[in-house]
């Protein structure tokens, strides 16, 4: 196992005049599993290539150990990355795929056997070690590829969206498979995904990137609950976090919030925090009700809104709704038994303490305390 510490790393592709990577900085712990989030573009799988020493680095270090990477070749890093293309040698079996890196580091042949046999029965792939990658399913090749990774036993995981070409029910199979297998070894795992639900579920914490640059690190819930900027609020959350435009009054101690015709007495912020003027406002659709949760009686904040639409998906309602007083939308999360229909004029209750605040001009969150 392993501590991976990034520091300052930039990258430059030749003949672009922009870093796809710029002052990428932060560590993943021994036995950590560190998620790069990110959209497609953003350079998280450039991070990962250089970490695993497949791209050279423009600036800034990589250390494994407190030893710096930069210049040792790939080979000699003590990493196994996982692809998002499996990566398997076609004209070999199971068996020969798993046990091809141990051959070439010349591991004697019973240990071989052993390794592989052990890490094909943890995988259930022991029925088709005789297989080759053709005849397997992709969950099954996707299994073939992780077990190639385990069996070396390496310092660091390294993950490039493995996920990405399997259908839903098995990309959620092999997901939990993934958790199981880095919670038994312990091995110091990086995985880049641009998938929130495997980046919440999966990670200790997760590196948000945008533009080449972090924008959050943190674990899954603390950023989801505290996002940074409009960026990640909007990026985590499906539905996304709603942003619409609002007004803060100040008066001394005391601060009031103008959305749409509502008026929203703030608490939690410090007066200096607060500027009178335009703010972006954030509110999660699941932080709207039709009616106050219990022990919210008093504290909830009755929003005056119109139904545009309405959908229903089985476990629950989304509503599309529009703001009185504005012209903008807003998307609830209710109960799967909405009253409500479309067209109709309603009120729905919205608990102050959820709400996020956050600078037009920088589009930063504005903490509170």
């Amino acid at each position: 196992m392993a501590v991976v510490t990034v520091d300052q790393l930039n990258k430059r592709y030749e003949g672009s005049p922009e870093l796809a990577v710029k002052d990428v900085s932060f560590t993943v712990a021994d036995g950590e599993f560190m998620v790069l989030l990110g959209p497609s573009g953003c350079g998280k799988s450039s991070v990962l290539r250089m970490i695993a020493g497949l791209e050279p680095i423009t600036a800034g270090t990589i250390s494994i150990d407190s030893r710096v990477m930069n210049r040792v070749p790939a080979k000699e890093r003590d990493i196994a990355m996982v692809f998002q293309s499996y990566a398997l040698y076609p004209h070999m079996d199971v068996y020969t795929n798993l046990a091809f890196g141990l051959r070439r580091r010349h591991v004697a042949k019973e240990e071989i056997d052993r390794r592989v046999r052990a890490v094909a029965a943890k995988l259930g792939l022991t029925p088709f070690l005789r297989r080759k990658p053709h005849a397997l399913s992709g969950g099954q090749r996707q299994r073939v590829a992780l077990g190639r990774a385990i069996v070396r036993n390496p310092k660091v995981f390294l993950f490039d969206e493995p996920l990405s070409n399997l259908d839903a029910a098995l990309r959620v199979s092999t997901r939990n498979e993934l958790i199981k297998q880095q919670h038994e070894l312990g091995t110091t795992t990086i995985y880049v995904t641009h998938d929130q639900v495997e980046a919440m579920t999966m990670g200790d914490r997760m590196c948000i990137m945008n533009k080449g640059q972090v924008v959050q690190v943190g674990r899954p819930l603390d950023v989801y609950r505290h996002p940074a900027d409009t960026f990640v609020a909007r990026f985590l959350g499906n539905p996304p976090m709603n942003l619409l435009k609002g007004t803060l009054e100040t008066a001394g101690e005391r601060a009031r919030l103008r959305l749409g015709s509502a008026a929203v007495a703030l608490s939690g912020w410090t007066p200096s925090a607060l500027r009178t003027g335009d703010v972006i406002v954030g509110i999660r659709p699941e932080d709207l009700a039709e009616t106050p949760p219990p022990g919210l009686a008093g504290k909830a904040v009755p929003l005056p809104v119109r139904v545009v639409t309405i959908e229903p998906l089985g476990a629950e309602t989304l509503l599309l709704l529009l703001l009185e007083g504005s012209a903008e939308e807003l998307i609830a999360r209710v109960g799967r038994d909405t009253a409500l229909t479309n067209g109709a004029q309603a009120m729905l209750t919205l608990d102050p303490a959820t709400i996020h605040l956050f600078d037009p001009a920088t589009t930063k969150a504005i903490p509170r305390g």
